[in-house]
């Protein structure tokens, strides 16, 4: 059996590697023979996630007719690429991407800081923000008034709050797409909802497909799970999905669900267009993939000039192939763990049937928290609220980072709570070592992609703000030193291809 879950053509391929030749290669560097340069320059593309692991490379023959290259060529930099262990192939199943066998992949999410350590260290690793006070301590008394009658009962509503489900499926009707509240199932944060929704859909061996980079303690949970992820690569900066990857993959791959972040993405603050969520939807109806479409970041959008499109469920009316997943942590208070799902009447049947054999349900005091927020415009004054804060750090963040790094390479989002950083050719994984010698604690690159991709990268969210974004950034700039002048770039400056 084949080991690729994905396909790369030869015509895209060659794009991708002469897109290289823009980017400036080290001072005194030497030209390299033509192949070393094609294999170095797949390499990096493997690195930086831009061509999946586990993706079939095209045939020699058609790579050399895409680069205008001899097949000795290509024939030399593919048996490179097997020498050091970034491609694999065999005889009738042809190559195929891989990473080294040293380069383990991350095996834990981003756990949040211990409170007693957060003195010395400054925490770059959570992309949460403190509670939105007075509104938290608002809506637990407003909860406390309402819970008397609950607490007459057993307790236990595995679909939610009757109450808390009329509101939430209001609060989609009134965004344009009518739901019954028999369309919601109230769960223990977003990690509950894809929890649920992975074990019911795809059972261990099942492939999912993932935007590359995406989130990596979703990544982390579907592992967990069994699945074989199947990456799919984001365009460069916060252009979004990559529709004709997404195409091929559901074609070539076909699989069972696909995980996206449509809004604010996480790590890179992407925002998708309507277009490209019409055009998804589309194309995962066609191949049978159900979407798992991650909503938590929809209302932090920041900056006053950002058009929200329509959420991705607006395009799929009859709810067979997008499953919606909500969360009360980002918009609200990550220690709020209340999330949900909205899909199909049956599909939210089948969910709450799973589920007496998980968590049994959420808890009562939380979701009448949740409830009292929505119902009295709590919500939407604490919202504001989290935009400003957010809107601000961002801000300080960015002009820190500029000033202490300048060669690190980013795009600022209209949104969310990350900032996706390429290093300047530093491993992401070095820095984050050093980061925690120096007193910042900052994810590195590998966490967020399949099998060791984007090495080159680290994440930033916008937690901090004023003077202590700026020690962020001057410690960050410190571990920078240190890895350069210590163990040395993970990642090598690209070298031009030369035909």
């Amino acid at each position: 059996m084949a080991q690729w879950t994905s396909a790369v053509g030869a015509a895209q391929l060659a794009r991708q590697l002469q897109a290289q030749q823009q980017r400036p290669a080290g001072a005194g560097s030497r030209r390299p023979p033509a192949y070393r340069a094609l294999a170095d320059g797949i390499r990096l593309l493997v690195l930086e996630g831009r061509v999946a692991v586990a993706a079939r490379l095209p045939a020699e023959r058609e790579l050399a007719v895409a680069l205008a290259v001899s097949r000795t060529t290509v024939a030399a930099a593919y048996e490179a690429l097997r020498a050091e262990g970034f491609l694999e192939s065999r005889r009738g199943a042809g190559s195929w991407t891989a990473v080294p066998a040293g380069n383990p992949l991350p095996a834990r999410g981003l756990e949040p800081l211990p409170p007693e350590a957060l003195g010395s260290m400054i925490d770059l690793g959570c992309a949460s923000l403190p509670a939105p006070e007075p509104w938290l301590t608002r809506a637990v008394q407003g909860a406390l008034e309402e819970l008397p009658p609950y607490a007459h009962t057993h307790g236990d509503y595995p679909a939610g709050l009757p109450a808390l489900r009329q509101m939430i499926a209001d609060r989609y009707t009134a965004d344009g797409i009518p739901t019954m509240p028999e369309q919601i199932m109230v769960t223990t944060g977003a990690m509950g909802a894809i929890d649920a929704i992975c074990h019911l859909f795809a059972g261990r061996g099942e492939r999912i497909a993932v935007e590359s980079p995406s989130y990596a303690n979703i990544l982390q949970l579907m592992r967990e799970a069994g699945a074989r992820l199947v990456p799919v690569a984001m365009e460069e900066g916060l252009g979004g999905w990559d529709l004709n990857r997404w195409r091929q993959v559901l074609r070539d791959a076909a699989p069972r669900l696909g995980y996206v972040v449509a809004d604010f993405h996480n790590p890179t603050g992407a925002l998708a267009d309507e277009d490209r969520r019409r055009a998804l939807v589309d194309a995962a109806r066609s191949a049978g993939t159900v979407l798992v479409v991650d909503e938590t970041m929809r209302e932090l959008h920041l900056d006053e000039d950002v058009a929200m499109p329509r959420p991705v469920c607006a395009f799929d009316p009859a709810g067979s192939t997008v499953l919606t997943v909500g969360s009360a942590s980002k918009a609200f208070w990550a220690g709020m763990r209340i999330g949900w799902v909205r899909a199909a009447p049956d599909v939210i049947r089948s969910l709450v049937a799973a589920r007496a054999y998980a968590d049994m349900g959420t808890p009562v005091l939380e979701q009448l928290a949740v409830n009292w927020l929505m119902r009295t415009g709590g919500w939407a004054e604490a919202v504001r609220l989290r935009r400003e804060q957010a809107r601000e750090n961002r801000d300080a963040l960015v002009a820190a980072v500029r000033r202490e790094l300048p060669e690190w390479e980013f795009s600022v989002p209209g949104g969310g709570l990350t900032l996706w950083v390429r290093t300047g050719g530093l491993s992401g994984s070095r820095l984050a070592v050093a980061g925690e010698g120096v007193g910042v604690r900052v994810p590195s690159g590998p966490r967020f992609g399949v099998d060791g991709a984007f090495e080159g990268y680290v994440r930033l969210p916008f937690t901090v703000g004023g003077p202590v974004a700026e020690e962020a950034a001057q410690r960050l700039a410190q571990a920078a030193r240190l890895v350069g002048a210590g163990a040395g770039a993970g990642m090598e400056a690209p070298r031009t291809f030369v035909a």
